[in-house]
């Protein structure tokens, strides 16, 4: 598995989805047909090659993403299979940094899913090329037509079919290639390994040339060539559309759309025939950019191992055999085991010990990594998610990654006090793997709260420190993560002057704060010359505010959306100090944000209901019951999907409560959406509720 690929012949690509969709179905059927393991592994058997985790093999879901390679006609294909589960939505985020492509899933009967834009939304945050895979046509209810119309509404994406399934649900018997004009047939006794193509059958006929005609018309814009032979009437070869196709993939705004049934081995072994026909190479993706951390000027990594070495840190593993593992994607020259990196972020230089390749949770050692290969380090210490780590001569600092605050909250205790160290250090680990996972004590209260992205997530976690760890825990009942803002401008002045003999301690600020129109956390502004109040204070005046951020004039939950302006005050030429205009700024913020209509604010989430026909009334009057306003609904095959937002507090325990109401027929999905005011009564009876009225 070690041998050397040309960067050309490299493609690093996610496979990304809505649970349930048939993600590591997929990926178990890549695996298969490569050459990578010699025995199907099935999610529902627990025996899927890339959900190794005792608790995903359990659950039969994708919790931590995994990386592999594979080889298919003599190109690399680098893997990584991503949870499809909103809770887990880190994983896809810091996966997706580090690709040059992806295939989207979906569902043959769901079509697009909430997860499903969500994760789509991510691939176009970071430009990536995508190919299209609707799975689940031998389901019953499956609809390619529905689902491609759904990717071209919900996403806007310009989606259009390289394939057509040959019937759908038991029906479902191949599919018809666009650019060969052939129908492929797969043989179930070799599990799809084999297969044949033949004449397309004369009931298929018109609708294969239709969406014929619809595919070059769409890719024609893509590639001159193409069009000047399509518009001569010169026969298109099958090169001619593979070129076009792929300029067009490439390019970020033409998606091809391929189908099958990754459980009845159908489809797959042509997916894999497009990734390394469309999808891009390292080379096919413009050089990296970030700053020299020395001066702040902008420089560039270039795909080639001839160039100084760059790559970044895109997740931190806890490995029972190795100990930390750093994964890192390679932009840029070599690295070998035994050189030394420099952390751009810390500015700290470190040795890379043993560096390995992952299958899974398996390991390789390798020698050296080159550009464009994504590999594991062991025992790097100082490296969290989203460094740069380069040459020391050759210092670089990447983009890093932003992740979503955790919107749900529980307090934790050791079962023992022999459990106490191990808790502090599990928590600390599971964090380092984990920038969504946050955890602190709670000053007043002295317990230890962790906070994730919902029930899901903290459970999954806190079974980990059990099965991982040893550590015996007790947990509360989870805690809406609630935070504050203002709805209105405000001034505040405070001039902080104490004398104690000697040299006092003086600082004069006037403080604005202001509601970010952005949607950002938190903005400071200095709007006073070096003559009012010299520069070296401002970093101080800013730290003051931000640092009172923390806790809220309401409820003393974090604040945010504020912006703060600094518009006025004084120093003294002796007295005033650092630290008595960080104080300052710091009673100012909390005076101003108390004039500013300060207000209350909770995380609300997208609800998506499927239920069968007649219980939507019941599931419609329970969701009003739980504050939730109803968005719409919509008919997907034989069931209505309800759409709502509803404020997470009121969706505790809400599994059971739409089994109850449904006998266990409709399926639930929830992923947060915003923040928005707590209404008045409830605000108000929570503020008593706290100050012990």
């Amino acid at each position: 598995m070690a041998r050397e690929s040309r960067l050309e012949d490299t493609r690093n690509i996610g496979i990304m989805a809505h649970i349930d969709a048939g993600k590591t179905t997929v990926t178990e059927r890549i695996l298969f047909y490569t050459g990578r393991v010699h025995r199907i592994g099935e999610v529902h058997d627990g025996t899927a090659t890339m959900d190794w985790m005792d608790l995903e093999r359990e659950r039969g879901i994708t919790i931590t993403s995994a990386a592999t390679t594979c080889f298919w006609k003599e190109r690399r294909v680098n893997i990584i299979d991503t949870p499809g589960h909103v809770d887990f939505t880190v994983e896809v985020e810091r996966s997706l940094r580090v690709l040059d492509g992806a295939i989207a899933v979906f569902c043959g009967v769901g079509g697009v899913e909430p997860q499903s834009e969500t994760v789509w939304r991510q691939a176009d945050k970071y430009q990536i090329p995508r190919l299209a895979f609707i799975n689940k046509m031998d389901r019953v209810g499956a609809d390619f037509g529905n689902a491609l119309g759904m990717m071209r509404e919900k996403l806007g994406a310009h989606a259009v079919p390289i394939q057509l399934p040959v019937g759908s649900g038991d029906d479902f018997e191949g599919l018809i290639d666009l650019v060969r004009l052939k129908k492929v047939t797969f043989d179930e006794e070799s599990l799809g390994a084999q297969f044949w193509e033949e004449e397309i059958p004369e009931e298929h006929r018109q609708s294969a040339e239709e969406a014929r005609n619809e595919l070059i018309d769409a890719i024609s814009v893509y590639d001159d060539r193409f069009t000047e032979k399509y518009l001569e009437g010169k026969p298109l070869l099958e090169e001619d559309f593979h070129r076009a196709i792929r300029s067009g993939t490439l390019g970020g705004s033409f998606f091809p759309v391929l189908c099958g049934s990754a459980l009845k081995n159908k489809g797959v072994q042509q997916l894999l025939d497009a990734i390394v026909a469309y999808l891009p190479s390292p080379v096919d993706v413009p050089p990296v950019t970030g700053l020299d951390p020395s001066n702040g000027n902008e420089v560039s990594r270039k795909a080639k191992l001839d160039e100084p070495f760059c790559g970044l840190a895109f997740k931190i593993a806890a490995d029972p055999y190795v100990g930390k593992l750093s994964y890192f994607r390679m932009y840029s020259g070599r690295l070998k085991s035994g050189d030394r990196i420099l952390n751009s972020r810390t500015g700290r230089t470190e040795r890379i010990g043993r560096i390995l390749q992952m299958h899974a949770n398996k390991r390789e050692e390798r020698e050296i990594v080159t550009a464009g290969e994504i590999a594991a380090a062991v025992g790097l210490r100082n490296v969290a998610t989203g460094d740069t780590i380069c040459d020391p001569a050759k210092p670089i600092s990447l983009e890093t990654m932003t992740f979503p605050t955790p919107v749900i909250s529980v307090a934790i205790e050791a079962k023992s006090a022999a459990d106490e160290e191990k808790l502090t250090s599990a928590l600390a680990r599971l964090a380092e793997e984990d920038p969504t996972f946050r955890h602190h004590i709670d000053a007043e209260t002295g317990q230890t709260i962790i906070s994730g992205m919902g029930e899901l997530h903290l459970e999954i976690l806190t079974s980990r420190m059990a099965r991982e760890f040893g550590v015996g825990a007790n947990v509360g009942k989870p805690q809406v993560a609630y935070r504050e803002t203002i709805r209105t401008s405000a001034q505040a002045e405070v001039r902080f002057d104490k004398q104690t003999g000697g040299r006092g301690q003086f600082g004069h600020v006037i403080l604005e704060v202001a509601p970010l129109a952005d949607g950002g956390m938190f903005a400071f502004v200095n709007k006073v010359s070096p003559e009012v109040i010299p520069s070296e204070f401002i970093p101080a005046i800013e730290r003051g505010a931000r640092n009172s951020m923390g806790g809220g004039v309401l409820a003393g939950y974090e604040l945010m959306g504020i912006q703060v302006a600094l518009v006025g005050g004084s120093f003294h030429e002796t007295d005033s100090t650092e630290l008595a205009f960080e104080t300052a700024a710091s009673k100012a913020f909390g005076d101003a944000v108390r004039k500013a209509d300060p207000v209350l604010l909770e995380p609300i989430m997208e609800v998506e209901v499927v239920v069968p026909e007649e219980y939507v009334g019941a599931v419609i009057g329970d969701l009003n019951g739980r504050r939730g306003q109803i968005v719409g609904t919509d008919q997907r095959g034989e069931v209505k999907v309800i759409r709502a937002t509803v404020p997470l507090v009121e969706m505790f325990g809400y599994a059971t409560a739409v089994r109850s109401l449904t006998q266990g027929r409709a399926s639930h999905t929830l992923q947060f959406a915003r923040y928005d005011d707590v209404p008045t009564r409830i605000c108000e009876a929570m503020i008593a509720r706290m100050r012990g009225y």
